[in-house]
């Protein structure tokens, strides 16, 4: 995959990125849903220094199951999710893939938190499902 590129709905925010996906997930967790308005999130798992921003963000905690922080960051001025940074893993940045100019290329190779999927969202990744986050 090559150079990734992204921006929010209005513009104000963008990004990018030379690194290679580390994973390309599926998330059907309540939070995703009721962050993004959808069933789940398609969400690219990135290198976080490897991300060159420009433009506002705001952030919301947001507390993750196990009880670390999960830093939800979004457009100041549109409000588009762009990054979930996680205070267990600093090391990553979790990008919300429909902020990306070019979706072409991802193919997701698992699913997560299917216990809180929608009943009516059929399998996506059949071989690779999870009930919570395996990691």
């Amino acid at each position: 995959m090559s150079k990734l590129e992204g921006r929010c709905l209005c513009g104000q925010f963008s990004y990018a990125s030379d690194a290679a996906p580390l994973a390309t997930v599926i998330c059907h967790c309540r939070n995703c849903q009721r962050q993004g308005g959808a069933a789940f999130s398609l969400n690219v798992v990135l290198p976080a220094a490897s991300l060159a921003t420009s433009g506002e963000l705001k952030t919301y905690l947001d507390r993750a199951d196990s009880g670390n922080t999960v830093e939800r960051q979004f457009c100041a001025t549109c409000g588009s999710p762009i990054f979930s940074m996680l205070s267990a893993n600093k090391a990553i940045a979790i990008v919300k893939a429909g902020t990306l100019d070019d979706t072409s290329a991802l193919k997701p190779a698992s699913e997560v938190w299917c216990d809180s999927a929608q009943s009516w969202v059929p399998p996506m990744v059949a071989e690779a499902r999870f009930p919570k986050n395996p990691g």
